[in-house]
């Protein structure tokens, strides 16, 4: 599954070296998403994981843990774990060690261990991307297929929690965004004048108005309009290139969110986001043609769709 990890491995990137500088230091950095079917593999009824705990194992040549680190995923599922100096960690895995606060019910099983792979190498900093590791509830969402035979997970390859000093609890998190809904399965693209009008408000599930452009598509984008504009500001924009780009992505990030068969998953939106942020202008104009095309239910390859919103009651 690379086709998200370039983009949170870019963002991790920059914000390790504005954080540590180019001190020696190895990075690893992944994603953990609920398996709601349990069939082993990521699927568009699956979301990221905020609060679980992902632990880096590795062992020696006895078998034995000889390092170990643990993090928390953010509210976007991702998590960065920082290792001193230069390690090798060729031989360490990955794999989830903790139930999360806000899993839902999906901690009751994980997914198999996953190796780190180096992606970077520079300034004797090392960057490590891992596969998306899995958690799953104790019994496949009732919308599965039932054709699905749930997925094993295999015993981890050594065991992974040594033991650690008892630490006190950590303070209670402040409230953040819910899981996603279960998205239309009817297939629905709305323009950004439809995401603005008050009647249609209520369709704002997954992320709100107030919530930061820095926050949902990262640092990149938080370089190039700041870290204050909220995504309703950012729907306004018109009248130049990156603005454009802003209001056609933050309403085909809304629109993914809204239907499963909009042409783009939430985390394609914000991969092509950051593709145009990082290319030419030219390649930004283009980005937002093919977002504006997909919000007006046009999209090349794909039947005419059209929006769905009813007034909210």
């Amino acid at each position: 599954m690379e086709w998200f990890q370039e983009i949170f491995f870019t963002v991790f990137l920059i914000a390790a070296a504005a954080i540590y500088g180019v001190h020696g230091y190895g990075l690893v950095t992944g994603t953990v998403f609920c398996d709601q079917c349990k069939d082993g593999q990521i699927s568009l009824f699956d979301y990221p994981l905020y609060g679980i705990k992902v632990g880096i194992a590795c062992p020696g040549s006895d078998g034995q843990v000889t390092m170990w680190r643990e993090e928390t995923t953010n509210w976007l599922g991702s998590y960065a774990i920082k290792f001193e100096g230069i390690p090798d960690l060729s031989g360490c895995y990955a794999q989830v060690s903790g139930n999360a606060q806000g899993s839902s019910g999906c901690g009751a099983a994980v997914g198999p261990a996953m190796y780190p792979r180096l992606m970077f190498r520079m300034f004797d900093m090392e960057m490590y991307a891992v596969d998306p590791l899995l958690s799953q509830p104790a019994q496949p969402m009732p919308f599965c297929s039932s054709s699905t035979s749930p997925v094993v997970a295999p015993a981890p390859p050594v065991r992974l929690l040594p033991p650690v000093p008892r630490i006190p609890p950590l303070p209670p998190l402040p409230p953040l965004p819910p899981m996603p809904p279960v998205p239309s399965l009817e297939a629905s693209a709305c323009p950004h004048q439809k995401w603005m009008m008050p009647e249609y408000k209520c369709y704002w599930k997954v992320v709100s108005p107030d919530t930061k452009v820095a926050v949902i598509f990262g640092l990149i984008a938080s370089r190039r309009y700041g870290t204050d504009m909220t995504l309703w500001e950012g729907m306004n924009g018109r009248g130049d290139p990156y603005l454009t780009l802003l209001r056609e992505g933050t309403t085909a990030l809304l629109n993914s969110y809204s239907s499963i068969q909009f042409p783009y998953h939430p985390l394609d939106v914000i991969q092509h986001m950051n593709w145009a942020l990082m290319g030419s202008t030219r390649q930004v104009l283009h980005t937002a043609l093919s977002f504006l095309r997909a919000n007006s239910g046009t999209s090349t390859g794909t039947s005419a769709a059209t929006c769905r919103f009813t007034p909210c009651k």
